[in-house]
Order: C-alpha cells, then structure tokens, then sequence
C-alpha cells in the first residue's frame, strides 16, 4: 500500500484506527526512501507510473464533469420549452428547473469523485445525514415547501387573483415555493405561508372570468308584485355591462383573451349566460324580499353592484314601490 492510497481513503476511524494509520505511513514512507536508495530508476519509473495514472483519471473526471454539464444545461433548456408550451406556471417551473439541476449537479460530483478513486461512500453519508439534519430544523420550512409545491402544482389561485384566504383577502402579487403575499384592498402586504395556506379554505374570487351578481332588495307589504319584478328588470337589463341569454360565447372569451387550454378544463367554460331573474324570495315581518341575480364579466363585478343598488334605491320609490322599515301604528281612542 503506497502513500497517495493511503492519504485517498476517506473513512470515520476510531483514535487506534488513526494511530494505526500513521504508522501505516511512517512504514510505507520508510520503503518508498529505501527504495528510492537502492533503485533510483526503479523508484522514479514508478512515480511517472503513478502520476501517469492518477492523471489519467483526473482527466477523466474533468471530461466526465464537462460532458455532464453539458448534458444538465441541454435537459434544462428542454424543460424550459417543454414547459412553455404546456403553459406551466412560472413559478413551478422555475422550481422544477432548479431542482433537477441541482440534483443531477450533486450526482454528477461525487461520480466525478468517485471516478478518481475516492471512496464515495462515506460523502454519500455525510450528505444524506446533512440533509436530514437540515430537514428537522426546518421542519416549519419544509412544511410550507410542501404545500408551495401543492399549490404550484395544483394552482388554487394565481398572481392577479383575488382570494379570500386565513382570514385575510386580496389581491395576489406573488407566489414563491415557501409563502404567498396578497395585497389588501387598504393597501397592505400579507404573506400567507404556504403550509397553513395549502391545508386551509381558499375562496378564489376571481377565479373564473364571468360571476353572477345578486342584490336582495325589501319594499314594503301591498306593492304589485309583478310589477316590481318587472321595475327591478328593466333596471338590471337597461345596464349595458349586464350580460343577456343571447350573448354571443366564443365572442366574450375571444374578448376576455381567454385560450383554448383555459376553455377545456373543468367548469371553466359556459355554454350560455342565464338571463336576469327576479323572484320573490321571503316574506318578512315589516317586508318582502325581492332577489334579483345577473352574469357580469368579473371584472365589472363590483362597479355593476354598486351602480345598481343605487339606481334601484333613487328609481324604486318614485314608481310606488317604497321601501319598507320596522315601524308601529299607534290608535289612540278618545
């Protein structure tokens, strides 16, 4: 056993194993001056011997380590296009990328490694217990990097939706592989981590391009009914964004950009707009209560909402149709 192959094993040694060890090089470096003493040829034939074969191999190593990379660098870029035509998330394609990289990257150095003659085994050791020591002190960590990688995968939501979440709601501006920040209606930044995030209720406001809007509107017992529902939908009709039965689809998803992949998956599309519909819903104590429900392109939701309820509290009452309140008839008998 010569000097290099010993200074080349890697392994955990007890104190006598590592006494053991020295005096394993003292001996081995005894013989190799004996034998450089008594053949000098011999001994130097055999250096260029060994330095020829250990170039050898870190050539081999070098062009294994570049043919690899390469090789990383071509599949990255074929994941990129693959991911671009299927229209991946950004986000999780981003993830996806890096790992594979960074995974194939490790594997690529210890084979490289190894094919110097190093024994790998106790690297592969030391990784693994590294990574599992990682993991248990980011366990919280690992717990939103799982559910980053539920929502990426299964994508609840989007950048640009508006979701109700935790008890908090707004706008998401982005989602990154351990939490997700929304921006607040009043302007604020919550970050939501994506482990309790993934486990919870997600309301997805925005989700869809077209929602239903619906107004509950209560006027006082002995107005005409009929005549109320139709008050109330010659209101909603007269409203331009409101969308009517004989709405034209391919036309409104070619308006709202909206693509075919989008179009085939599940409960995305709508063969039709329901029309407006009024109806008697309740009859109360002091009131009636009139529901009355429309299709809006989501992003008119709140406009239409707001400028109806208006338009139906001033326009109402005008036409006989009050609004009720609680109230008492008092008779006094004299």
């Amino acid at each position: 056993m010569n000097i290099l192959t010993i200074l080349l094993q890697t392994t955990t040694l007890t104190p006598e194993q590592i006494q053991q060890k020295r005096d394993s090089i003292q001996q081995g470096a005894q013989h190799m001056i004996e034998f450089a003493r008594t053949d000098p040829h011999g001994f130097w034939q055999t250096v260029g011997e060994t330095l020829l074969q250990f170039g050898l191999k870190v050539l081999a190593a070098l062009l294994l380590y570049i043919v690899g990379m390469w090789l990383i660098s071509m599949l990255k870029r074929g994941l990129k296009r693959m991911f671009e035509r299927r229209k991946t998330e950004p986000t999780l394609a981003s993830f996806i990328t890096s790992f594979v990289s960074i995974m194939l990257t490790v594997l690529l150095v210890v084979v490289s490694v190894g094919t110097l003659g190093v024994n790998t085994t106790s690297l592969a050791a030391l990784l693994a217990a590294g990574g599992m020591a990682i993991g248990m002190a980011l366990s919280g960590t690992v717990q939103n990097f799982a559910g980053g990688l539920m929502l990426l995968a299964f994508k609840p939501f989007k950048a640009g939706d508006f979701i109700d979440a935790q008890g908090h709601s707004g706008k998401v501006i982005e989602v990154n592989i351990t939490a997700t920040k929304i921006l607040t209606p009043d302007n604020r930044v919550v970050i939501l981590p994506n482990g309790s995030l993934s486990n919870g209720t997600i309301n997805n406001i925005s989700g869809r391009p077209l929602r239903r809007v619906e107004w509950l509107v209560s006027v006082s017992y002995g107005v005409d009914a009929a005549a109320c529902k139709q008050a109330l939908l010659t209101i909603v009709n007269d409203d331009s964004r409101v969308l009517q039965a004989d709405t034209n689809m391919d036309a409104l998803y070619k308006e709202l950009n909206i693509s075919r992949y989008q179009l085939s998956t599940v409960s995305y599309r709508m063969d039709a707009i329901p029309a407006p519909f009024v109806a008697l819903k309740s009859l109360n104590e002091n009131d009636i209560t009139f529901v009355v429900r429309a299709w809006v392109r989501a992003s008119d939701y709140w406009d239409v909402f707001f400028n109806l309820q208006e338009r139906f509290y001033t326009e109402l009452p005008p036409q006989g149709f009050t609004f009720a309140y609680p109230h008492m008839d008092v008779t006094m008998l004299t």
